[in-house]
């Protein structure tokens, strides 16, 4: 569990930054005792904590004299991928073709098919609907996975949470509340079902330990016998989920 701080917040919109293609974004945090600067690949944005006592223009400077740094940081960071058309991404850990296909008939649900290259997605309905009928299909999805592998590892431990809710996590894959609520980031769906299946079991097993010492790891152990490939996976390669689902116009140039 991460204990948040109160801050306050607001975004740099001086000229000079329009062209980091990120946002410059500035926290004020009361128990800061000076300026730090941090780049984040999940958000790929820029980040100033500042102390209650500086100035907003200060932050400005800050930013000016690590331009290089920042613009080092930023050029590591995989470019984003909107779920628009053509898009290629990964579902289940297998790279996928989305093409959104207008209209058609049927129910208007995405259909998965074998294309010339790499495996499609097929968006059905009207084309200025497809990128969010094409995400909430990615939740749905999501939950789906997330709700049988739940109740799998729920009744290997003898366990049983009281919601299970997908949402856009950016900080964590997954939490477990004191009230034993699960919640879970929809970007799992993409990675191998095997990593799911991973961070499945082990907010399960928070329900019982909710902490991360050894009667922890042995009962996520217990229920995935696959635990470190799959923390193994998700440090080498989760990073680059993030990259995906980023809506178009939240893209800056």
């Amino acid at each position: 569990m991460r204990r948040r701080h109160d801050s306050a917040s607001l975004s740099l919109d001086d000229a000079q930054f329009e062209n980091l293609g990120a946002r410059v974004e500035v926290r004020r945090h009361p128990q800061a005792r000076r300026l730090t600067l941090r780049v984040s690949r999940t958000q790929r944005a820029v980040i100033v904590t500042l102390p209650s006592q500086c100035e907003i223009n200060e932050a400005n400077s800050f930013v000016e004299r690590h331009i290089d740094w920042v613009r080092e940081r930023l050029g590591s960071i995989p470019e984003p991928v909107p779920l628009v058309n053509r898009a290629l991404m990964p579902l289940r850990g297998i790279p996928h073709r989305v093409v959104f296909c207008g209209r058609r008939t049927g129910t208007g649900l995405v259909t998965p098919v074998e294309g010339p290259d790499y495996r499609e997605l097929h968006v059905s309905g009207p084309l200025e609907q497809a990128p969010k009928r094409f995400r909430q299909w990615l939740f749905d999805e999501a939950r789906r996975d997330l709700d049988k592998s739940v109740i799998i590892h729920a009744k290997r431990l003898g366990l049983k949470p009281k919601r299970i809710a997908v949402r856009d996590q950016k900080s964590r894959w997954g939490s477990c509340s004191s009230t034993g609520s699960l919640s879970f980031s929809w970007r799992l769906i993409m990675a191998p079902p095997f990593v799911l299946d991973y961070v499945a079991a082990h907010e399960v097993a928070h329900l019982r330990e909710m902490n991360h010492g050894p009667r922890f790891w042995k009962l996520v152990a217990q229920s995935m016998p696959r635990m470190d490939e799959a923390k193994n996976w998700l440090q080498v390669y989760g990073m680059d989920l993030h990259r995906y689902g980023a809506e178009p116009d939240d893209l800056r140039t």
